[in-house]
C-alpha cells in the first residue's frame, strides 16, 4: 500500500533501549565485497550510478538488459520479453454459474464484488496443477471507493461499505498456459474462490478464546468476521497459503479517549474516518466494541485446495501489522516463519513450530502453526543479533508488567517486544531466503528516523530521515531455528545524484528508492520490487527514478538491474512463478493512484488508463503475466 509518509502508522512511543543508544554509529555493517562494504562517517555510494547497466558481470545470474526509468502508462519489460494483463480488478474469479462481468462504470453491485476479483493486487502465489495448469492465490489489501463507486463516497450507504469489503481479502484463480504460451484464466473452476471483510474466519491457538477477543457477536472468541488489509503472503511446504493482516488500524474509528493499549495499536478518534466503514457496520466502533480490534493483526492460514476450507487466523504468531510471513525447515523438519511489522519503530518476528511437518497436506498440519515458539529480533551493533523469547513468565513478561497469561502476550505483541528490547526497525515489510541461507527483509523506509522525539540512527537503521529504504538480511547460526545470528546491509537504495548523502545509496548497478517486495526464484535470483509513495514520486530526492519497479539481483556479487517499470501512481508487488521458470506474474496496485491516495470519481483516469485504455474506463490493479517470446527463463 503506498502511503504518504506524514500518515503512515508510528504507535511506538516505548523507552526500551535501542541500539541507537549503545551503539558507534561509525560500525555499520555492509554486505562485504558483494553490493557494499563497511561504511564509516557519511554513507558514500558506491558502484554504477547510471539508469541501466552497461554490460553484465562474470558469472551473474541476469542475463537481461536493463530497461530505462521511464513514467509512461504501461509495463515495461526488456528486450526479448512480453508483458500482459491477466486478472484485473473486478474479472470474474470463475465461480460456476455465477460470474458477472465488469462494469466499466462502477456499478457493479456488493455481490458482484463478491464473486470477482477484489481490489489493489498484492502477495501471490502459484500452486502447479499439472504441467499447464495452476492456481494463483492473491491478496487484495484496500480498496479506492473513489474508483469503487461511480459517485465516490457521496451518498455513503450500507451498500457501498458491504461492497468495499468484498473488495478485500483474497482471491483463489485457476490459469492455463496455453501452446502458444499466453496463460488465461479458466472459467469456471471448482477451485475458484472469494475471500472478503466479512467471511467467516477461525481463530486457533494460545490466545483463541481469551477475554481480549470476546465479543458481544462473538462471545466465544474464536470465530471473526472478515480478513483485513492482506499485503505480502507465504507458501508453506504442505501446500496452504499464508496472508497477513497489515494496516488494520485505518479501519477502526477509535474511542474519544483511547487507553495505552489502543494507543499503542494506533488507534485514535479520527481513524475510521477514511473507509466510514464504522457508520453502517457498528463493529468497526472501537468505542462501542473495543475488542473487535484485537481480532485482527493476525496470520491466516488458506488451503487453497479447499474452496469450503474455512480460514484460520494463527494467534501463536502473534499479533502485528505484519507485511507477510515467509516459511523456512529446518534440518529436523520444523517450521519456521519471519515476518517484519510494516510500521516505523516496528519489529522482526521469527516463530519456530514444536512439531515437524507431516506428510499428507494441510490436513495432515492442520494444527502445525498452533503449537511453538515466537521471537523478535535485537540487531546489536558488532553485525550479530539475537532472537528474544517471546514467553509469558519470561523476563518482563509477567502479570505485574501488563501480561496476565501467555495469550494477553500474543495479543499485545507489540507492548511484549518493546518491553524486551527488540530493534525498532524501518518499516520491515517482505522476507526472503535465498539458497545459502540467507534471510532477506526490506526496510522500505522511515522519514522519521533521527527526528525531534523519534529514535536516532542505528547500526541496523543508519540513515536519518530514510527515505530511500534499505535490504537488510541476517544468516542464522546453526540452523533456522538459531538463537543468534550474523547480519549485513544487502543494499542501501538511493539516487547517487541525490545531494544529501543519507538519500544516494550504495547500490551497484540500477537506481531504485523504497523496496518492498521481494521473491528468491528457483534459479536464485532475488527480485525487488518498489513502492515509492504517489506523493513523493518524480519530486525531490525521487525526482530522477520514474515509476515504481521490479529488478533482479544476484546475491553472490550484488549486482542489481531493472527489470521493469510500471504505469503511473501504481506499486508493484507481488511475485511468483511456474516450477519451469519460465512464466512469471506479478501484481500492479493502485495504478493511477492519485496524490491523495483516492481517486476522484469524476475524472479516475486522470493519471492512468492501464491496462484496459478504454475511453470510458478507469485504472484496475491486475496480475501481470511475463515470459521470454522464446520461451527461455526467466531473468535469463
Amino acid at each position: 500500500m503506498a502511503k504518504d509518509f506524514s500518515t503512515m502508522e508510528d504507535s511506538n512511543r516505548s523507552s526500551n533501549a535501542s541500539i541507537h543508544e549503545v551503539s558507534d554509529p561509525a560500525r555499520r555493517t555492509l554486505l562485504k565485497g558483494g553490493a557494499g562494504a563497511a561504511v564509516t562517517g557519511l554513507l558514500a555510494p558506491l558502484g554504477l550510478a547510471g539508469c541501466t547497466t552497461a554490460a553484465p558481470l562474470a558469472g551473474t545470474l541476469l542475463g537481461f538488459k536493463s530497461v530505462s526509468v521511464t513514467t509512461a502508462d504501461t509495463v515495461t519489460v526488456p528486450e526479448g520479453y512480453i508483458a500482459h494483463a491477466l486478472a484485473p480488478w473486478g474479472e470474474p474469479v470463475g465461480i460456476a454459474g455465477n460470474t458477472p462481468a465488469f462494469k466499466f462504470d462502477a456499478s457493479n453491485s456488493a455481490a458482484d464484488q463478491e464473486v470477482q476479483l477484489g481490489m489493489h493486487h498484492d502477495g501471490m502465489h502459484y500452486y502447479a496443477l499439472t504441467d499447464t495448469t495452476g492456481l494463483l492465490a492473491m491478496n487484495h489489501e484496500y480498496s479506492d471507493d473513489g474508483l469503487l463507486h461511480r459517485d465516490g463516497l457521496a451518498n455513503w450507504s450500507a451498500e457501498k461499505v458491504r461492497k468495499s469489503q468484498a473488495a478485500h481479502g483474497v482471491s483463489v484463480i485457476e490459469v492455463k498456459r496455453q501452446p502458444d504460451g499466453t496463460v488465461e484464466v479458466v472459467r469456471p473452476s471448482r477451485f475458484a474462490r472469494r475471500i472478503t471483510a466479512y467471511t467467516p474466519v477461525e481463530l486457533r491457538g494460545p490466545a483463541a478464546g481469551h477475554p481480549m477477543l470476546q465479543t458481544a457477536a462473538d462471545p466465544t472468541g474464536r470465530r471473526v468476521l472478515g480478513i483485513l488489509n492482506q499485503c505480502a503472503s507465504g507458501i508453506t511446504p504442505w501446500g496452504s497459503y499464508l496472508t497477513s493482516e497489515e494496516n488494520f488500524a485505518f479501519y477502526f474509528q477509535g474511542p474519544d479517549r483511547p487507553d495505552a493499549h489502543q494507543r499503542r495499536w494506533g488507534q485514535r478518534k479520527e481513524m475510521g474516518q477514511y473507509y466510514r466503514w464504522h457508520e453502517h457496520d457498528e463493529r468497526f466502533d472501537t468505542g462501542k466494541h473495543p475488542n473487535e480490534h484485537n481480532r485482527f493483526g493476525w496470520v491466516v492460514e488458506i488451503d487453497p485446495f479447499d474452496p469450503t476450507m474455512t480460514p484460520v487466523k494463527r494467534t501463536a504468531m502473534g499479533r502485528a501489522a505484519r507485511e507477510g510471513a515467509t516459511v523456512a525447515v529446518t534440518k529436523a523438519g520444523r517450521a519456521v516463519v519471519y515476518s517484519g511489522e510494516d510500521a516505523r519503530f516496528e519489529y522482526i518476528y521469527k516463530f519456530v513450530s514444536r512439531d515437524a511437518i507431516r506428510p499428507g497436506g494441510y490436513k495432515a498440519n492442520a494444527e502445525l502453526l498452533d503449537h511453538g515458539m515466537l521471537y523478535v529480533a535485537r540487531f546489536e551493533a558488532d553485525g550479530r543479533g539475537r532472537w528474544l523469547p517471546v514467553v509469558h513468565g519470561q523476563g518482563p513478561l509477567t502479570a505485574a508488567n501488563g501480561f496476565a497469561d501467555p495469550g494477553e502476550v500474543l495479543i499485545k505483541t507489540r507492548q511484549a517486544s518493546d518491553a524486551l528490547g527488540a530493534t525498532k526497525m524501518d518499516r520491515p515489510e517482505w522476507i526472503a531466503i535465498d539458497r545459502e541461507r540467507w534471510v532477506y527483509c526490506t526496510l522500505t523506509n522511515n522519514s522519521n528516523r533521527g527526528q525531534a522525539g523519534h529514535p536516532g540512527v542505528d547500526a541496523a537503521n543508519p540513515r536519518a530521515n530514510n527515505v530511500m529504504g534499505q535490504i537488510i538480511r541476517w544468516r542464522e547460526d546453526g540452523d533456522h531455528d538459531g538463537a543468534t545470528f550474523e547480519w549485513n546491509h544487502f543494499v542501501l537504495a538511493g539516487d547517487p545524484a541525490n545531494e544529501r548523502a543519507e538519500a544516494q545509496g550504495n547500490i551497484r548497478g540500477d537506481t531504485f528508492g523504497c523496496p518492498d517486495g521481494l521473491w528468491v526464484d528457483g534459479r536464485g535470483v532475488l527480485w525487488i520490487q518498489t513502492d515509492m509513495s504517489s506523493t513523493a514520486m518524480g519530486k525531490g530526492e525521487f525526482a530522477r527514478l520514474g515509476n515504481n519497479m521490479m529488478l533482479a539481483a544476484d546475491p553472490k556479487t550484488g549486482e542489481i538491474r531493472r527489470f521493469l517499470v510500471g504505469p503511473p501512481g501504481c506499486e508493484i508487488t507481488g511475485a511468483t512463478g511456474t516450477p519451469d521458470g519460465r512464466t512469471m506474474f506479478i501484481n500492479v496496485q493502485h495504478p493511477g493512484e492519485t496524490p491523495s491516495e483516492r481517486s476522484d470519481p469524476a475524472n479516475p483516469r486522470r493519471y492512468s488508463n492501464w491496462p484496459d485504455r478504454r475511453p470510458d474506463g478507469r485504472p484496475r490493479s491486475s496480475t501481470v503475466v511475463i515470459r521470454k517470446r522464446d520461451g527461455g527463463l526467466i531473468g535469463t
